[in-house]
């Protein structure tokens, strides 16, 4: 298993869900949930393990609960390359 911290910017109560850019030294998301009670952190981990095929249970946050700007741990038999690989998962908009 590998670890993986990933710095992710979320954007709550958007129209739909997806990984807009790289943002600063991580990447900028948004999500239909609103940021109340953990509801948009939810969506968040539900999406991205979506994204990256991988079990939500693998992805876990370290910090910023309550911030827009977070860290994730990933913990996950694939390379980061494999996650993060554009042409395969991510449709930057940017």
């Amino acid at each position: 298993m590998e670890n993986i911290i990933l710095k992710v910017y979320l954007q709550p109560k958007s129209s739909k869900n997806e990984i807009v850019s790289p943002y600063r030294d991580g990447i900028k998301v948004k999500v239909t949930a609103p940021p109340i009670e953990g509801k948009a952190n939810d969506a968040l981990i539900r999406f991205l393990a979506k994204e990256f095929r991988i079990s939500p249970s693998c992805i876990e946050i370290t910090k910023g609960h309550r911030s827009r700007e977070k860290t994730l741990n990933i913990s996950t038999s694939k390379s980061l390359t494999d996650i993060l690989n554009p042409s395969k998962h991510l449709d930057f908009k940017g």
